[in-house]
């Protein structure tokens, strides 16, 4: 039978939430790591089994641990991250130059062909690669050595790479994002790479052509079509059709376009989903009514979503890696919110009902589809 599971990571430890494929009753094991910051668990598509989870305090560091049987047990394995080269500086807010620090890996991406190679996001802007289960670590230069470097400044979260996408049709290529720097691709599989950021524009940068210093929230891609991409901005949805060469802004009619998450449907590639947050600075759904809004064009014309979720009252966050999506025929989409609630929608948004509602704050939601 089709089995669900939902990685859910917080601030104070990982759960693992499974289901059958009709995704209406959920089994909750955890809190593993309690007590710890968990930024970010992905499970392996090559083995169902293999999960991975980065773990943070800011007394023990930054750990990264593996289970080999679905999250029932873990292990650490090897944690020396060390950024390799001229360690260089950037700039900070002041415009002062800082030296680049090592302090949380906010995203972790296994390869989808070999459970043993996965990768990771750090702070500051640092991409590592692992090809035996994160055993060891190389640090892939190419990104934070580039020339465009002396023009990242870090966002209000930090310099952080939390998004890392491996294009499944062009071999060798990959797309990072960080904050407040931009989007980034590489071709030869993450040892060189340049800044893709044409078309977006930020309040704030004196050059409205900058090639760097834009604050990408995040970025995703559908496999079957990997020249389009779709990008939550700090203000703008954006999408690329030309493998993030250049972008649009598609913000359409939505009541605001600031957020941080984005998902694209499983099956229908021009159907993704956003959730608006009400400003920069106001950090909770507009009107306090919580809504996802799903485009089946692509962008531009937006319609929102509410059946099942709270319409008064409710002043939660979703956060960048706090929305997932599974492949099963009905596709499931999935969110993680500040208030401890994780919510599924079974029909591909129409309705939604939450699996659990008073989990510690949640940084990330990722879905997988077991056999």
């Amino acid at each position: 039978m089709t089995r669900v599971r939902v990685l859910a990571g917080t601030r104070k430890g990982a759960f693992v939430l499974t289901s059958d494929g009709k995704r209406e009753k959920w089994d909750v094991s955890g809190p593993h790591f309690g007590g710890w910051e968990i930024y970010h668990l992905k499970g392996s598509p090559a083995d169902p089994g293999r999960l991975y989870a980065s773990q943070s305090t800011g007394w023990f560091g930054q750990l990264i641990q593996r289970s080999d049987d679905g999250g029932a047990t873990w292990n650490p394995v090897g944690n020396d991250f060390s950024y390799v080269g001229d360690p260089g500086t950037h700039l900070w807010y002041d415009g002062t130059p800082r030296p680049w620090e090592f302090k949380r890996i906010w995203h972790l991406e296994p390869s989808p062909g070999d459970p043993d190679t996965v990768y990771a996001g750090a702070e500051d802007a640092g991409l590592f690669k692992s090809s035996d289960g994160g055993a060891t670590w190389r640090e892939l230069t190419g990104l934070r050595l580039q020339d465009s470097a002396k023009g990242w400044q870090p966002g209000a979260g930090g310099m952080c790479l939390h998004t890392i996408i491996l294009d499944p049709r062009h071999s060798g290529r990959m797309f990072t994002a960080i904050s407040a720097a931009g989007a980034f691709r590489s071709d030869d599989d993450g040892e060189t790479w340049r800044p893709v950021n044409r078309g977006l524009h930020s309040d704030g940068i004196p050059n409205p052509d900058a090639e760097v210093g834009h604050c990408v929230h995040h970025v995703e891609m559908h496999p079957s079509r990997p020249q389009t991409l779709f990008m939550q901005k700090h203000w703008d949805v954006m999408r690329s059709d030309d493998g993030a060469e250049s972008w649009r802004e598609v913000s359409g009619n939505l009541p605001t376009d600031f957020g941080f998450a984005i998902g694209v449907h499983a099956h229908e590639p021009e159907t993704i989903y956003v959730v608006p947050i009400k400003s920069d600075g106001e950090h909770y759904p507009p009107e306090g009514k919580l809504r996802v809004y799903r485009s089946r064009s692509g962008g531009d014309e937006w319609e929102p979503l509410t059946s099942g979720l709270p319409q008064q009252d409710c002043y939660v966050n979703v956060l960048r890696d706090a929305m997932s999506v599974d492949t099963l025929d009905e596709c499931g989409i999935y969110f993680g919110t500040t208030g401890g609630q994780v919510y599924v929608s079974a029909d591909s948004g129409d309705s939604w009902a939450p699996i659990v509602r008073d989990l510690p704050a949640v940084l990330s939601v990722e879905a997988q589809v077991l056999p």
